[in-house]
């Protein structure tokens, strides 16, 4: 009965212990978002141009009159997607292409992928991209050697 009791005690113990150490992990506070110094610079032609072609009529209601939008808009587009043409074929890795992301097309319903890459005008808020997911992204677009990166919100930390 007392071995009972004390194995009892042990395993209060121990789960006390463990949902503690549960409660301290989840109680931390995330950290703030650092933004790089290029998004103090207002939009440019070329970023407004893919905004509208994005959020169509919507563009000033869900975008230019929310000034934390603009910032995050400013360092997806600035910082956090980048582009590379990787042609050794060594150092390709296998990621999802670009067709098999969905388009963006809450806002405007014709809105169309691009049946021809160009790093140039290349607009990723076309695309269904999870910028709000933890890590490093990686997509092809198809039957080309251009390779988008998608940097997590906290590269930059």
């Amino acid at each position: 009965m007392k071995t009972r009791f004390l194995t009892f005690l042990f395993c209060v113990f121990i789960c006390s212990i463990i949902h503690g150490q549960n409660i301290a992990y989840l109680n931390q506070d995330p950290q703030p978002i650092r933004f790089n110094s290029n998004t103090k610079a207002s939009l440019n032609n070329a970023e407004l141009v893919k905004l509208k072609e994005v959020y169509g009529a919507a563009l000033r209601t869900e975008i230019l009159d929310r000034p934390t939008r603009i910032l995050a808009i400013k360092e997806i587009l600035r910082n956090r997607v980048v582009l590379r043409e990787i042609s050794d074929p060594n150092r390709q890795k296998p990621c999802p292409k670009l067709s098999e992301i969905p388009l963006f097309d809450a806002f405007v319903s014709n809105l169309k992928r691009d049946a021809v890459f160009n790093p140039n005008t290349f607009n990723p808020l076309k695309y269904d991209f999870r910028y709000h997911r933890p890590g490093y992204q990686l997509f092809r677009f198809d039957n080309t050697n251009y390779f988008i990166t998608i940097k997590p919100q906290d590269y930059n930390n």
